[in-house]
């Protein structure tokens, strides 16, 4: 069975970005119940004991929506909360010199995610990724995700479901975007799956089934900058 991976921060270390009622909520409760639907059905659908990602995969090649869009939610809010740290984590390296490449600067790329997020109509997530195009801002509606989009691999995510900011942003998803991008993404996570992505390192993986409850969201502890 697929476990309820443990947030990689405290509730309230978020905050103001992110409320600790919102991740209380969120996690708790919304990302628990794609788990618990996911266990439920995989087994069905013959799929028990292969990786989430694999489920994810095999549910969309075999058009069986109910179970793509809960394990594809199970594995988007996963990784949402790995896109996220206590204050931020500053863009540098050579995740900034790619942005600038690409978008001009940190500023127009952030404006950029801002923008796909505020003009993307409904639910759904938006991403920065990478692949043959080079970096890319893309957005994704309901459960839909990179797993299943041959040629991307995603490096940051924001999760545009109204039960993501509503708590604490009401309808201003725009001004939730923003201070998200400004005092909550972690940058440094997005660089590490830039590297991934050129095959220098291990990507994101979801927890394998059967892992122990309370295990980090990835297969090895994700490497921190040095003080």
């Amino acid at each position: 069975m697929f476990i309820l991976p443990k947030l990689p921060y405290d509730y309230a270390d978020l905050e103001p970005t992110v409320s600790a009622d919102t991740l209380h909520y969120h996690h708790d409760k919304h990302h628990k119940a794609y788990v618990d639907k996911t266990n439920e059905l995989a087994p069905k659908a013959g799929l028990e004991g292969r990786t989430l990602e694999e489920v994810v995969r095999e549910a969309s090649s075999k058009g069986d929506k109910k179970l793509f869009n809960n394990a594809a939610q199970a594995w988007n809010h996963a990784f949402f909360w790995e896109c996220m740290a206590p204050g931020g984590k500053a863009c540098t390296g050579q995740l900034k010199a790619a942005l600038e490449k690409t978008f001009g600067s940190v500023d127009a790329f952030k404006d950029a995610f801002a923008d796909e997020g505020v003009n993307h109509f409904g639910s759904g997530w938006v991403w920065l990724v990478t692949g043959s195009d080079g970096l890319k801002v893309i957005s994704t509606h309901d459960a839909d995700d990179t797993l299943v989009k041959d040629g991307l691999f995603p490096l940051l995510v924001c999760d545009l479901w109204e039960h993501a900011y509503y708590l604490d942003y009401q309808n201003d998803r725009k001004g939730f975007l923003k201070a998200w991008l400004d005092k909550a993404a972690n940058y440094f996570f997005a660089e590490q799956q830039m590297f991934a992505a050129d095959g220098k390192g291990d990507g994101f993986r979801y927890p394998a089934p059967g892992a122990a409850s309370g295990e980090a969201a990835n297969d090895t502890p994700a490497p921190q900058p040095q003080a």
